[in-house]
């Protein structure tokens, strides 16, 4: 993390962002708060959300940084979001989405929409205590709710409520953010999406999909998701982006919040 003061006068070389070391590459630059957080997805359908202050603001833009999430041998990081940070408790978290599952008259596909206790001590947090949520406290939430797209390469996604991916320390392993089936295959893209975009996805033979994000399904984060995207035998979605109507009445696309797959 650095200041924006830090790239000031970029002439047309460029200027040095972070220190890579070999076999690395940048996946994400993004601005942020001081209130905000990171979440940090993986190709292994895992991640990461932790405060944005738990990385100490660099005074060289040279330096390589620090841990912000532990990867399994051959997985890797294909995506950072910036989510806005909610003070809630792991209680009220569990009331609302409890809550909500029950509003949206939400399917079997979502499963639980908080983990179930096994879950929760596998992932190192204990079983959490039952508790009602007001109308109130519930209308603050919802206005406040995110959703995460994530989507697959074989065409599979979900979206799921950023009250799902509970608030970890950085440089942990991580929990689900969905599951990687053989059905499903690796996390190509996950990212925050509204009701009011679409989203366009594109596959390695040049076939592309544009559709609502309302017709994407929401699910619980610990799921395979429903079919976006129908692909061939050995076609992968290898790229998403979330595209969105101007006041103009015309079409402006939203810069592709993650690279292509390699």
């Amino acid at each position: 993390r650095n200041d924006l003061s830090d790239f000031h006068d970029i002439r047309a070389n460029g200027k040095i962002a972070m220190k890579l070391d070999e076999g690395d590459r940048l996946v994400g630059v993004m601005t942020c708060t001081d209130t905000d957080h990171v979440l940090l997805a993986a190709k292994s359908g895992k991640c990461v959300r932790f405060p944005i202050d738990a990385v100490r603001v660099f005074k060289s833009r040279t330096s390589d940084g620090v841990r912000g999430m532990r990867l399994a041998e051959s997985d890797k990081v294909i995506s950072m979001s910036i989510l806005k940070g909610v003070a809630v408790s792991h209680e009220e978290r569990a009331a609302y989405l409890r809550l909500a599952r029950k509003r949206h008259n939400l399917g079997e596909e979502t499963e639980a929409p908080l983990e179930t206790q096994a879950q929760e001590q596998e992932e190192g947090e204990g079983a959490v205590q039952v508790v009602s949520i007001s109308e109130e406290r519930f209308a603050e939430l919802a206005a406040k709710e995110q959703f995460l797209l994530t989507i697959t390469e074989n065409g599979y996604g979900k979206r799921s409520s950023a009250y799902e991916y509970r608030v970890t320390n950085r440089g942990g392993s991580g929990i689900v953010n969905i599951i990687t089936s053989p059905r499903n295959g690796a996390v190509i893209a996950s990212f925050p999406v509204t009701e009011a975009e679409q989203i366009m996805l594109m596959t390695d033979k040049a076939k592309l999909i544009r559709t609502p994000v309302t017709d994407v399904r929401i699910a619980g984060r610990n799921t395979q998701g429903v079919t976006i995207l129908k692909t061939a035998e050995a076609e992968k979605v290898v790229s998403a982006s979330a595209v969105k109507e101007d006041d103009s009445g015309g079409e402006e696309e939203i810069e592709d919040p993650m690279p292509a797959s390699e």
